[in-house]
């Protein structure tokens, strides 16, 4: 049975890479910036370091992204060995209106299938990836699922190593978040100028991250992204917004964090209820 490509990479789930964007390493203003710009930049840096320095996260992401329309994510990420991740994504407008889930257990991915999907399934409601980025499925389908792999265990804090990269970053005041004291910071920057440092970048994993994150702003035509940050009283984000528009439209995301260093178990689907795009598919209950 040769299955199309819809069903192995559901375009709800694909389109949330932008969403979960992670960027590693950071810097401040330089030359003549004031020095209320570089402490605000700072401010902005140590928040993102120690954000990602967490055993665990949980967060919730809102708000408008190109081709996806209206959005309303959760995601649970275990950031130590053995990492295990869960997002659960929601369309809440356009054609790929409905729900979704990805999920990250020792190593193997594993994605929900929906509507004519179960049925190609054989009745199944959940698709095992496998434990590589790059396979081929039984049917002879060369299939590359890195981009999943990275979106459902990634730390979005690392996202506002863009705010702290930027040339101006401000302070804006204290508000509350979620009812937590908090400071707001807030700034621009141009992917062009972001794409030039990363020669200054001597860590080859946080240059590639980089790198792979500012393809995905160039594909959908982001060429300016306008961000906020809100740093709480414990140095760790709180919030974070990212803002631009591109050739696809208004990308307008608001990152909630919920939660971290806490105990999480991500589970596997059920065995019987989940079909191996690597193996031939057998009937449901053989």
């Amino acid at each position: 049975m040769r299955l199309g490509v819809r069903a192995f990479v559901p375009q709800r789930v694909a389109g949330i890479g932008l969403a979960a964007l992670v960027l590693a390493g950071c810097g401040t203003g330089v030359g003549s910036e004031s020095s209320a710009d570089a402490s605000a930049g700072a401010a902005v840096a140590r928040a993102v370091e120690k954000t990602e320095d967490v055993t665990s996260l949980s967060y919730r992401v809102t708000g408008q992204f190109p081709e996806r329309g209206r959005i309303a994510d959760e995601a649970t990420v275990r950031t130590t060995q053995p990492v295990g991740a869960r997002l659960r994504t929601a369309n809440l407008s356009g054609d790929q209106r409905g729900e979704s889930e990805l999920r990250l257990v020792d190593g193997v991915l594993y994605g929900s299938a929906t509507g004519d999907m179960v049925e190609e399934m054989g009745g199944r409601h959940w698709i095992s990836y496998g434990p590589n980025a790059e396979f081929t499925t039984h049917g002879g389908l060369r299939m590359d699922v890195g981009g999943l792999r990275d979106q459902v265990s990634r730390n979005p804090a690392r996202e506002a190593a863009f705010l702290a990269a930027a040339e101006h970053v401000k302070r804006i005041g204290s508000e509350k978040v979620d009812g937590a004291d908090s400071t707001h910071y807030a700034g621009t920057a141009n992917v062009d100028e972001l794409r030039a440092s990363l020669d200054e970048v001597n860590d080859k994993t946080a240059r590639e991250g980089r790198r792979n994150s500012l393809d995905q702003y160039e594909k959908l035509g982001v060429d300016e992204l306008t961000l906020d940050v809100w740093v709480g009283g414990d140095d760790r984000i709180k919030r974070l917004r990212t803002q631009g528009f591109g050739r696809h439209g208004t990308l307008d995301l608001t990152f909630t964090f919920l939660d971290h260093d806490k105990a999480v178990t991500v589970r596997a689907p059920r065995a019987d209820d989940t079909a191996d795009l690597r193996k031939p598919l057998k009937k449901k209950g053989s």
